[in-house]
């Protein structure tokens, strides 16, 4: 696995076991850090999604739910809300990842956490978040600051 895409997956478990437990975010990055044998690098990129994607998850999920009203979160498994969040953070708030390279790696971490129908049901949710980026451009820019 790829030093970034096994980052995401990190971060993914990290975020969903949040999710489940609201253990504190830097205790959970701890257990995931000394359970996996990871990279300097790997290691930093993944804590900087999750503290990137954490403080901002209800606005995430605000716009998520607003651009992309078709799935509502209430109705979406955790794990791919996840997925979700982490892609939007990515192409949209951190701009660390081109939009094309986050729906991939998103898909491909569904692919190996979802089920069947996940990879998908995100692609179609992120493919939705895309085309409308420039309804909710402004509501993003304001989270990146």
């Amino acid at each position: 696995m790829k030093s970034r895409t096994q980052a995401r997956a990190v971060a993914l478990q990290a975020l969903y076991e949040y999710d489940l437990s609201h253990h504190p975010v830097g205790i959970i990055l701890n257990n995931r850090f000394q359970e996996e044998e990871l990279e300097e690098k790997t290691r930093q990129f993944s804590q900087e999604i999750v503290l990137g994607v954490f403080p901002i998850i209800d606005k995430l999920d605000h716009i998520i739910a607003s651009y992309a009203p078709e799935w509502p979160l209430d109705q979406v498994a955790s794990i791919d809300r996840n997925i979700i969040r982490i892609a939007l953070w990515e192409f949209a708030v951190g701009k660390i990842t081109p939009v094309k390279v986050a729906i991939n790696e998103a898909v491909e971490l569904a692919k190996v956490y979802g089920s069947d129908s996940t990879p998908r049901f995100i692609n179609g949710v992120l493919g939705s978040l895309v085309a409308k980026y420039d309804e909710y451009r402004v509501e993003i820019e304001t989270l990146s600051k």
